[in-house]
């Protein structure tokens, strides 16, 4: 069970340009990185998962360079960002121990690191499969894009953010040559937009009336704009994935995939209870990281979906079942 954190009492604008560390510079070039949000470039093992394939090794393998270059290119974008955000950030109560806001980490050697880990996966993305790379590539120019121009646009921001999600589900089946079906691709979309717009709100609740200073988009939105928004996004994901259970060609193939909905209704719940009951979902990855429930039912769900797409047929009849 998870513990709210503390929120830092002091005001954000209290705080301009603090110094509050000394980070050597290899710490503070690793810790802008940001390693911990690695979690999110496992949407390019999806693929593999839904193709039953997860335990190829060849094929395994092939994906988990995927997983790296996405982290190195992803790591690229995170030093763009906090380079054009350091300003704002210095006036958020956590951004501003970014290694760039606080001044552990030079611009000069963020610029530097930045095109060089850009530049090198996407070369090497070419390298493993030109399809991957296309990919990689596309991924980079929506960052970019998002960077200088989405981010500052109502509900796009959000959608170039799912983005990117969708991109690396499709990088996982390019990478391997695995056919994309259109619902992992829209579940995909769909539980990412459901992450954005619970860090917009968590973002309002904790900036509050500063919270436009930090990033200017967020004076479009409203808490009960965004409550409308998580209710809408976590129905449609509910009823995209239990549809996707029970009429996709993969659920002809496994039809006792709908056993699996039940633990996504109760995640999805689960997750809008941490975000309205426990005030976290500003970083989605520390969410999944520190609430042992979420773990538990991410974790069932996994191992279902495993012996379901190993096991199950539809020579295998239960009880209450058309023939």
């Amino acid at each position: 069970m998870s513990v709210r954190p503390q929120e830092d009492p002091t005001p954000a604008s209290a705080f301009p340009g603090v110094h509050t560390s000394r980070r050597s510079l290899p710490v503070a070039l690793m810790q802008a990185l940001r390693p911990r949000q690695a979690t999110k470039n496992l949407f390019v093992y999806a693929a593999l998962v839904f193709s039953g394939k997860l335990f190829d090794p060849v094929l395994f393998g092939r994906a988990t360079l995927a997983f790296l270059l996405f982290a190195g290119a992803s790591g690229s974008i995170y030093l763009l960002n906090d380079i054009l955000d350091a300003e704002q950030d210095r006036q958020h109560p956590e951004k501003r121990h970014r290694p760039i806001a606080s001044g552990d980490l030079p611009v000069s050697v963020a610029w530097t690191s930045a095109l060089l880990l850009a530049a090198g996966s996407l070369a090497a993305g070419f390298l493993l499969h030109p399809k991957f790379g296309l990919v990689l590539l596309a991924y980079i120019l929506l960052q970019l894009s998002y960077n200088f121009y989405l981010k500052h646009q109502v509900l796009l921001d959000v959608f170039a953010i799912a983005g990117g999600f969708v991109l690396r589900t499709v990088a996982g089946g390019a990478v391997d040559d695995i056919y994309i079906s259109r619902w992992l691709l829209l579940c995909s979309l769909l539980l990412a937009l459901l992450l954005g717009f619970g860090k917009r709100r968590q973002e309002l609740v904790l900036l509050g009336t500063e919270a436009d200073q930090h990033r200017r988009i967020l004076r479009a939105y409203s808490l009960p704009f965004l409550d409308q928004i998580l209710n809408i996004v976590s129905g449609v994901t509910i009823v995209c994935y239990s549809v996707y259970c029970v009429e996709s060609a993969s659920a002809i193939r496994h039809p006792h995939l709908w056993v699996t909905i039940p633990i996504v209704i109760y995640s999805v719940c689960r997750y809008l209870y941490l975000v309205h009951q426990k005030g976290m979902g500003g970083a989605p990855d520390e969410v999944l990281l520190q609430d042992r429930a979420l773990q538990v039912a991410i974790l069932l769900w996994f191992c279902l979906i495993l012996l379901l797409f190993a096991f199950d047929s539809p020579a295998i009849q239960f009880w209450g079942e058309r023939p």
